[in-house]
């Protein structure tokens, strides 16, 4: 089928030639969009940076947040949940009993909470959400009062003055307020629940075992509940790293010739960053943590536990014109520069998932909302001046909650392994669980965990929107099911054959006229003069904790 066809067929090919038509405008989807961008943040809770939305404390100095006229209403911090919390009368937290408490922008760096599968299930305490200082809370310092200074830093949340580009955002384009981890715990198993729906399936290479990153399912294989480093990756730890089996959203599109890329920060080892830092090491340094940090975190890439979609070597793309496609050499594995390279050379790939260098993507302790504020706006500022545009969307998604405290929950999968603990020893939650990769029901998958922001930035969003819908991580996966695979799904257990979904974000039949809202990339304030890279900058961040 010619390209002209293929246009005249399409509502969403708009008003360009059909000379002008790109390849990824000639696939066929179900909806206008033929660009998905996944910006896949780091650990927030929901309420950590929209309990309050879209009441601002507006103090002095600090940038200023007006809520639009007509804002709707969300399921956030109540004025009960603000002076009464169940976690500041439990007496089980001790002297980290606190009720939620606005963190000022000048505590953008906090420690990191614990947010481990077991921990986080004895948070919920029985879906009573009173156990968080106990369990998940960290303290960032000692020697003063108040909750910053005890494990009741778990209970801190951030208002529009300090996170003020995400609460400009979900003025302008989409938020839902009922969006979820697919299961408990860290990083590594909301990226692979991300791109496969599918923590099941992990296979244990060196030490992983041991470090109670994989568990037994109850069907003689493992499941993924911590952070391991992927098997192979030239940037992993040598003594512990695991391999996952089945399959992932990268082998569908592969199948229907669907161009797609997973591009991360740090991940060329023959570049060269100011500091001089290079291949695995290189690093970039930020203001606010207050020293360098290492780009490249390989349990961040979920595509590197796969065979079919790994590329362990950090192999470059064969030419800016083959990123994305399955013949390029570096096998859809690309470092956050190349992204702004396909861009600019017009080659935009349908789906591309970001993850900024490890100072920018918002994990305390090594990043903040501030570096975070930087990459994302910068983003979405550059894609905003691109021809493209018209047809694309943003999603803003995070990988965990960090174990900062959310009062909301929403069980939809159990689970009777060792480590779970929600319902009393060893369980989660009742019923029968999902099956796993041999169609059995399998142990380690207990979720919805905790709630996480979910956005939507589009000509499409609805303006000024909260979507109440409820989703969770693999409700990305679906849409991207949804729009190119003609709602093919990845089977072998995964969530997404059970995952609400995003399409009430969005108004496909109004043209795409939601305005472009370009941010400043220090203050997240609107403007009209906002400086658009077109290439990213080098940054760093290391994640050697547990459960990150």
């Amino acid at each position: 089928m010619s390209i002209a066809l293929l246009c005249a067929m399409q509502a969403a090919c708009g008003g360009g030639s059909s000379a002008a038509l790109t390849a990824q405008d000639a696939v066929s989807t179900a909806t206008p969009i033929k660009h998905v961008v996944v910006i896949f943040g780091e650990n927030i809770a929901f309420d950590h940076y929209f309990g309050t939305y879209p009441n601002a404390t507006n103090p002095t100095g600090e940038p200023a947040f007006t809520a639009l006229a007509g804002t709707p209403s969300l399921n956030n911090l109540t004025t009960a949940l603000l002076t009464a919390n169940p976690n500041s009368t439990n007496t089980l937290n001790g002297t980290g009993a606190a009720n939620p408490f606005r963190l000022d922008r000048s505590q953008a760096l906090t420690a990191s909470q614990n947010h481990n599968y077991t921990p986080e299930q004895n948070a919920f305490d029985g879906l009573k959400m009173d156990l968080f200082p106990l369990y998940t809370g960290r303290t960032s310092a000692s020697g003063g009062a108040g909750p910053f200074y005890t494990t009741g830093l778990v209970m801190g949340y951030y208002d529009g003055n300090t996170v003020t580009a995400m609460w400009n955002y979900a003025q302008h384009f989409a938020l839902n307020d009922n969006s979820f981890d697919t299961q408990f715990g860290p990083s590594t198993p909301g990226a692979l629940n991300l791109i496969s729906g599918q923590t099941n399936g992990a296979v244990a290479a060196v030490g992983t075992a041991t470090a109670n990153a994989l568990i037994a399912d109850g069907q003689g294989a493992y499941t993924m509940i911590g952070d391991t480093d992927p098997a192979g990756d030239v940037c992993s730890s040598t003594t512990a790293n695991a391999s996952m089996s089945g399959r992932n959203i990268g082998d569908l599109l592969n199948a229907a010739h669907v161009s797609w890329g997973w591009f991360e920060g740090g991940f060329d080892l023959t570049a060269t960053n100011a500091n001089g830092t290079t291949g695995c090491a290189r690093s970039s340094y930020s203001a606010v943590v207050g020293g360098y940090k290492a780009d490249y975190v390989p349990h961040h890439q979920p595509f590197q536990y796969y065979a079919s979609t790994a590329n362990p070597k950090h192999v470059r793309p064969t030419s800016t014109a083959l990123i994305g496609n399955s013949a390029d050499a570096a096998n859809h594995g690309y470092d956050i520069n190349d992204f702004y390279a396909a861009i600019n050379a017009g080659n935009f790939p349908s789906v591309s998932f970001l993850k900024a260098p490890a100072y920018q993507d918002a994990h305390a302790g090594n990043s903040d909302p501030l570096d975070e504020q930087t990459f994302v706006t910068t983003v979405v500022n550059f894609l905003q001046k691109q021809r493209d545009w018209k047809d694309t969307v943003v999603i803003l998604a995070y990988d965990d909650s960090d174990g900062w405290y959310d009062h909301a929950n929403h069980l939809v999968n159990p689970s009777f392994s060792t480590s779970d603990t929600l319902s009393g020893t060893s369980a989660c939650g009742s019923g029968t669980p999902l099956a796993g990769l041999t169609g059995k029901p399998v142990n380690g998958r207990c979720g919805y965990g905790p709630r996480l922001p979910l956005l939507a930035i589009s000509p499409y969003a609805k303006a000024n929107y909260v979507d109440h819908t409820l989703t969770d991580q693999t409700s990305v996966l679906r849409f991207i099911e949804d729009n190119w695979l003609s709602g093919a799904r990845i089977g072998q257990g995964s969530f997404d054959a059970i995952a609400g979904t995003i399409d009430n974000m969005f108004d496909f039949s109004g043209g795409g006229q939601t305005p472009k809202l370009f941010l400043d990339t220090g203050t997240g304030l609107a403007t009209t003069t906002a400086t658009v890279a077109t290439t990213a900058t080098s940054t760093t961040t290391t994640e050697t904790t547990s459960g990150e």
